[in-house]
């Protein structure tokens, strides 16, 4: 990957890929989970660290039947073993099925089918068609690398036999390392069943060596994605412009235009609609919300239908009641938004509580902060403020107030009262305007 992040720590779909494989383990119900690492790299169980895994280091690096050798202690004989990758991060519980279900076989290999199969190892199979061994592509034949049918890596076995295969590999290969795909020789050399088992679609199946690679399986986690949501109703306008990076949860006739992201876990209701080039992260927004383009959200709640943007900021801790309005270039943080209320333009609202039928006129701001510690603007309902006001938390505006436009509030302000502070508007005689003075030789 020319990365210092260890690969499996790379993100698909806003997750690493670790973290994929390890939810499709569990969803395959898997007693216990056993992840092989590199010591080198202590933030790979860091990663997963609320997660219930058991972690084996593997050290030294011997190749991949070392590594399984080392997760095998304390596993009983009769338990049956799937070997899973960490860079598989497409890889679904539905792929594993056939395999998972091969309980006739003592060896289950999943395989797929490619029309170009460079740098996978190939599957040969014997006169009656059943798996004989696997061969890795720099120990291949000319006539080997011709075959298009090929190993996932991904097999199933008890634990007793398994255990008895890996004490037979050695190290004479290429690599100088013990394969895991060597046990298939072995078992079948054991008469053993061994069975190969046909994946539907290698595209769930792909890993990830570099970068380009990676851009590919995030692209195909898009693909899916999208493919979920259009199928339970959501219109998306070009499926091949949209980032799901999570969860989603939709109602009916929700819509997202062109390139919308969607991060972390979204709830959006019935007919929220979404516009372009906006970024979402942890919202729940409730029916009807409207979101326009270029506004970018996170952690977001609306108790109804609002109107937000376009390029509206919102951050975590935004509570917007129903029929509220947050117009463009405002920025919201910590803060409710009572029923009706609005803020429509050039405006910042840091932790701040906003009664109903609010008016926010342009440029007001909440100054929260005092270098040390955060401060609450409380408005009460009906409240007009008007443009360019500044409110100095700790602060509280009675119901029905208003503030007269270019006002510095820094006291209680009193219900349905006229409150402003304005400096005296002056107008001097006799002014001039500066005029720009002559240099030395120009005409004055």
């Amino acid at each position: 990957m020319k990365s210092r992040l260890p690969k499996v720590l790379h993100p698909v779909g806003g997750r690493p890929m670790l973290a994929h494989v390890y939810d499709t383990a569990r969803q395959v119900s898997a007693e216990t989970v056993h992840v092989v690492f590199n010591p080198d790299y202590p933030e790979v169980p860091e990663s997963l660290a609320g997660a219930d895994i058991q972690w084996v280091p593997q050290s030294p690096r011997l190749g991949t039947g070392h590594a399984v050798q080392q997760a095998m202690p304390g596993i009983p004989d009769e338990a049956r073993v799937l070997v899973l990758y960490g860079d598989l991060p497409l890889l679904t519980p539905r792929d594993l099925q056939g395999l998972v279900n091969a309980e006739q076989a003592d060896l289950a290999v999943l395989t797929m089918q490619l029309e170009r199969p460079t740098g996978y190892g190939r599957i040969v199979r014997d006169a009656r068609g059943h798996l004989k061994r696997i061969v890795e592509e720099k120990d291949a034949t000319p006539e080997q690398r011709g075959i298009c049918e090929v190993n996932t890596g991904i097999m199933v076995a008890r634990a007793g036999q398994m255990r008895r295969w890996l004490e037979g590999l050695d190290r004479d290969n290429s690599q100088g390392e013990y394969y895991l795909t060597d046990v298939v020789e072995t078992a079948h050399d054991d008469k053993a069943e061994v069975e190969g088992v046909m994946a539907d679609d290698p595209r769930d199946l792909a890993g990830a060596n570099d970068s380009l690679q990676l851009a590919q399986l995030e692209a195909r986690y898009r693909e899916r994605q999208a493919e979920q949501l259009m199928r339970a109703g959501v219109r998306i306008a070009d499926p091949a412009r949209i980032e799901l990076r999570g969860e989603v949860q939709a109602g009916t006739d929700v819509s997202l235009d062109i390139n919308v992201v969607l991060e972390g876990m979204n709830e959006l209701g019935d007919g929220v609609n979404i516009g372009p080039g906006c970024v979402l992260r942890d919202c729940a927004l409730a029916a009807g919300t409207r979101v326009h383009p270029y506004s970018v959200l996170q952690g977001v709640r609306t108790l109804g239908a609002c109107e937000i943007g376009p390029f509206a900021r919102l951050r975590p801790g935004t509570e917007l009641g129903a029929g509220s309005r947050v117009g463009n270039f405002v920025e919201v943080k910590n803060t409710r938004l009572g029923e009706g209320s609005k803020a429509s333009h050039l405006s910042y609202l840091g932790d701040s509580t906003i009664g109903s039928g609010v008016n926010i006129g342009a440029g007001t701001i909440t100054c929260n902060y005092d270098g040390v510690n955060k401060h609450r603007t409380v408005i009460g309902d009906g409240v007009f403020v008007g443009s360019d006001t500044q409110f100095v938390a700790p602060v509280t505006v009675g119901k029905d107030a208003n503030i007269g436009a270019g006002s510095t509030i820094t006291k209680d302000v009193p219900e349905g009262k006229l409150t402003l502070s304005r400096s005296k508007q002056v107008t001097i005689e006799g002014w001039k305007r500066p005029g720009k003075q002559a240099k030395d030789g120009e005409p004055g």
